[in-house]
């Protein structure tokens, strides 16, 4: 009875960030369409994206803090129902308002809010939910799965929506988010907190020794989530254009495409979820072998446009981030200490969504430049992101795993 509520609740908690990955990617192959239907331009199109998770940025932290004071699911629950609230005000604005690019912007502004006080106090939570590192690591194997799964969804079902009607994809967000309201709240029962609160100078302080002690591994970990975070939204953006611009592929043909390396993104992240367990060593070196396929799979799309070859080399990209990102995941929710997880973990994962925020526009402004430049210069930031961790994190040998 207690693992089938465990497991209620991680189904849950993992439709949290299916939704808010949904709510994202699903504009990523409707983009080129959006900024014919609204007439601007590829960079101001981009910043939909880009909107979404610049305010997801600044708000994470906040949420975080809240969590770990009021409660994970309190902070949950409104944070979905404003995230619903700005997909229908960017919604009506598309179907009701001419030059509405604006409003709409700003319903990508609530959805930003929304995510930012959702997906982010998954991980956290998961952390609360299970006491045993290896039921953690499964569980967060299983959280980054339902992430990419959400990601691998995106590009087909905004296609076939958006092949409908072309704001559709900014309806259908509500929908998605209050299915996952209903779930978090019949499901998922909150552990009660075992010590109250810090106050917030107490919290600060605590916080600041916690970076003072771990800040080695930590700054590693968060930094390589943003570059994961960047590689993959801005290829997948110029994926998108550049199956349209140059091949003339759209609709659900490109969905599919998109979803190629998405699919091997997602598989991975469950295996590797499943397999760390609770071996650091194992995870730093899987994260190794994960960005050094990466880097391998963005310097063969340097030397070659071709289509197919495109797409194998980013399937291999994908396996390259799903073998890595669960076990940063594991690194930030096993190594801090429960009552400060959910304020680590959201600097964590404002790290990962500067990294969408940055990956669109940069890109935009790369494919009016050089592919071979701009493949081989993102192969080089990725090689030395390798060279971070090697040098940052050090776990201890296995039978003592502490840092």
């Amino acid at each position: 009875m207690e693992n089938s509520k465990k497991m209620w609740g991680l189904l849950s908690l993992s439709s949290v960030p299916l939704v808010m990955t949904l709510g994202n990617s699903m504009l990523i192959p409707v983009l080129p369409k959006i900024g014919n239907e609204l007439d601007v331009s590829s960079f101001m199109v981009s910043l939909l994206i880009t909107a979404y998770s610049v305010v997801a940025i600044i708000f994470i932290p906040i949420a975080g803090y809240l969590s770990d004071h009021i409660g994970r699911k309190q902070v949950i629950i409104p944070s979905l129902f404003l995230a619903g609230i700005g997909g229908l005000v960017a919604g009506l604005a598309a179907w009701k308002i001419d030059h509405s690019y604006w409003i709409i912007f700003i319903g990508r502004l609530l959805q930003g809010i929304g995510a930012a006080g959702a997906a982010p106090i998954v991980m956290p939570f998961v952390g609360d939910l299970f006491k045993k590192k290896q039921e953690v690591s499964e569980g967060l194997g299983i959280i980054e799965t339902s992430n990419t799964f959400g990601k691998v969804l995106s590009p087909i079902f905004g296609a076939i929506l958006a092949s409908i009607i072309w704001y559709l994809p900014f309806f259908a967000f509500p929908v998605f988010c209050a299915i996952s309201i209903i779930m978090v709240w019949f499901f998922i029962e909150t552990p009660p907190q075992k010590e109250k609160p810090k106050k917030f100078k107490q919290f600060l302080k605590s916080v600041k020794q916690i970076f003072k002690r771990e800040g080695r591994w930590l700054y590693t970990v968060f930094i390589t989530g943003g570059i994961l975070m960047y590689i993959l939204f801005g290829i997948l953006f110029y994926l998108s254009t550049f199956l349209e611009e140059t091949h003339h592929i759209h609709g659900v043909k490109k969905g599919v495409m998109l979803a190629f390396p998405l699919l091997a993104l997602c598989l991975t992240s469950y295996v590797a979820g499943k397999g760390i367990g609770q071996d650091q060593l194992k995870m730093k070196w899987l994260t190794v072998g994960g960005l050094s396929l990466l880097t391998l799979a963005v310097f063969v799309i340097s030397f070659n446009k071709e289509l197919y070859m495109m797409l194998t080399a980013l399937f291999a990209a994908g396996i390259g981030i799903g073998a890595t990102l669960p076990s940063l995941d594991a690194f930030v929710t096993e190594g801090i200490p429960a009552e400060q997880r959910g304020s680590i973990s959201s600097f964590y994962n404002s790290t990962r969504f500067i990294g969408v925020a940055a990956g669109p526009p940069l890109f935009a402004i790369f494919m009016k430049g050089n592919h071979f430049i701009t493949f081989t210069g993102n192969a080089f930031v990725i090689l030395l992101t390798i060279l971070l961790v090697l040098w940052g994190i050090r776990p201890e040998k296995k039978e003592k795993q502490t840092w």
